[in-house]
């Protein structure tokens, strides 16, 4: 039994030189061996190559900087130390990656941040299967998760992370690795951030984090041209005569959302307990939206009144509208867009609906505060974008027009 407890026991300090910083500085990692096998993981230190003795894994010189890094260095030696110590008393069966995670405090009964994680998606996963959630939201944690995986095990050679990991350094560590490493887009980035940032939140509220690591970053989403049709687009889309009955119906699909704001997801979901008739005796829709569970609260017009009146009673599910796939709603209008010769190929989406919703009654009239009620907004500010996008287009329009008064402004002579 004695002899089965024996094992040969390493630990070497080295340079990720792959990874440096701005400062040209780069990490120190800590590689374990234990029986000949090997896990490394970040120090969480950094120092210039040229300040590195190769030979003996330390910071060279006697400066206050180069003591200060080597005591810390000889902390996590010790450390590594004392849990290998423990280790043998506790088990005859010992490995790198155990001291490793025994050492960053990852033992198995221990909650980490992963494992908190995954019981998250586990509980949203029951909240999808309930109707409460979308499908789409749960992918998107899901793979936020395998990024922060991927993250760990490429930045600190490891396959979980404690809570006391998560740091303001480590956040922006992370955005960096999803642009540099994973090549995203910014407002991809954005969205896996925001997600990141509710479970922080959420640990924080639970007590396993007594720090914010995001009180340090800052990012944005970019402000993407949000299209959206003209009022003679849309009425050359409402003037179009579909063929078969299939195209009729995600064309009136199609029209309904422009006139209603609703997304696809939520037009799918529609039943008639929805439509409600208010005291001033117009039909309303009020849902709350599927996204964000905001109200939304729309009064019908005609043509939305005439196309709920048209597949009343059709469907078998409670639902209003037997709404296909929108994959299928998506390919129409790509057709329909190339089939319309003032659209010019203009790339019309499902969800293009709702942004000309937006767009064409904030261009007539219709103030922010009840445009955003009527879309359920969470804020204003999302709202907001719209008239942007207005102001955006008067100004284009202005520029267009402008050689025209070349001649009248030429002529002006300023005088006192």
């Amino acid at each position: 039994m004695e002899k089965t407890r024996r094992s040969t026991f390493k630990v070497l300090f080295y340079l990720k030189k792959n990874a440096p910083k701005k400062d040209g500085t780069v990490p120190v990692m800590c590689r374990v061996t234990v029986n000949g096998k090997q896990s490394a993981f970040s120090a969480k230190l950094d120092v210039s190559p040229s300040n590195w003795d190769l030979k003996f894994g330390r910071v060279s010189g006697k400066s206050k900087q180069a003591n200060s890094l080597n005591a810390e260095l000889d902390n996590i030696r010790l450390n590594l130390e004392q849990c290998h110590a423990k280790l043998l008393k506790e088990s005859v069966t010992l490995s790198s990656e155990k001291l490793k995670n025994a050492y960053l405090g990852l033992s198995s009964d221990e909650l980490t941040f992963f494992k908190f994680f995954d019981q998250y998606n586990a509980d949203f996963k029951k909240k999808v299967a309930n109707g409460i959630r979308s499908s789409q939201t749960l992918s998107k944690y899901e793979v936020l998760l395998r990024h922060l995986r991927s993250f760990a095990k490429k930045k600190y050679g490891c396959s979980d992370l404690g809570f006391t990991d998560l740091s303001c350094d480590m956040v922006q560590e992370f955005d960096y690795y999803l642009r540099n490493e994973k090549g995203l887009q910014p407002n991809s980035v954005w969205l896996y951030m925001i997600a990141f940032t509710t479970i922080c939140r959420l640990a924080i509220s639970r007590k396993h984090l007594v720090f914010n690591p995001f009180s340090e970053y800052k990012n944005a989403k970019e402000d993407k041209d949000r299209g959206y049709l003209l009022r003679s687009e849309l009425e050359e889309i409402i003037s179009y005569q579909c063929k078969r009955r299939n195209d009729i119906l995600m064309k009136d699909l199609f029209l309904f959302s422009c006139f209603t704001g609703l997304s696809y997801s939520d037009i799918k979901r529609l039943e008639p307990g929805h439509i409600q008739q208010f005291f001033d005796g117009n039909q309303w829709i009020i849902i709350r939206r599927k996204k964000t569970t905001t109200s939304s609260n729309v009064m019908l017009l005609h043509m939305p009144k005439m196309i709920l009146e048209k597949y009343a009673g059709l469907t078998r599910n409670g639902r209003v509208f037997p709404v296909p796939c929108n994959k299928s709603c998506n390919d129409f209008l790509k057709r329909l867009s190339e089939a319309i010769p003032c659209l010019n190929g203009k790339k019309v989406t499902f969800h293009l609906a709702r942004h000309t919703f937006g767009t064409l009654f904030l261009s007539e009239g219709v103030p922010l505060e009840s445009l955003s009620k009527m879309m359920g907004h969470k804020n204003i500010a999302t709202t907001q974008i719209y008239a942007k996008v207005l102001n955006e287009k008067v100004g284009k329009d202005m520029q267009q027009v402008a050689h025209r008064f070349e001649t009248m402004e030429r002529a002006f002579v300023p005088t006192l």
